[in-house]
């Protein structure tokens, strides 16, 4: 219902560097579904609904859609962005038609693939190899960067890493909590 009555909402979380001597901004996309009253629901309360009824490529597809129409209508916004990252579930990663759809957005909004970071968690990559490895390549020769999320949480990450052509690594949040 929420996907086909569009109740879900873009929102971003800035990544900083250290010095904050950065003019530029580098932003994770980040999804929000709202109720049938307009109220705000954390993606941990439908991430598992809309995985467990494979609603993922849908939903992942609609957050890089609305993501390139509001960067095309906003080069304000888009000048000052640096790198902008957007998760793609493993169910997403699967699809054969994903990566035609990514080169269409490309080709419909003027928005250079350089500025766009894709990210799926290691788990993903790993349980999907060779499907993850075609994906990454295909997306980085476009110009986009490519991200390995939750990296450590699988038992072969350094085995696999050396494999997959990932420009960034985001370690499992267990291993920096307590730093």
């Amino acid at each position: 219902e929420a996907l086909d009555e569009n109740r879900f909402q873009l929102h971003y979380q800035p990544i900083v560097p250290i010095t904050n001597k950065n003019t530029h901004h580098h932003i994770e996309i980040l999804v929000r579904m709202l109720d049938e009253n307009g109220k705000l629901i954390p993606p941990n309360d439908f991430i598992p609904t809309v995985e467990k009824y494979n609603f993922s490529r849908k939903l992942d597809r609609w957050v890089i859609n609305n993501l390139f129409l509001w960067l095309g209508n906003n080069s304000e916004h888009l000048d000052k962005l640096e790198l902008c990252s957007i998760n793609i579930s493993g169910n997403t990663l699967t699809d054969i038609n994903l990566k035609e759809f990514i080169f269409d957005k490309f080709n419909s909004v003027n928005i250079s693939p350089e500025k766009i970071c894709f990210e799926i968690t290691e788990t993903a990559a790993i349980s999907n190899f060779d499907v993850a490895l075609t994906f990454i390549k295909s997306i980085k020769e476009l110009g986009c960067k490519f991200a390995l999320d939750d990296f450590g949480s699988g038992l072969s990450s350094f085995a696999y890493l050396k494999k997959l052509p990932v420009d960034y690594l985001k370690i499992d949040g267990q291993f920096v909590k307590d730093m």
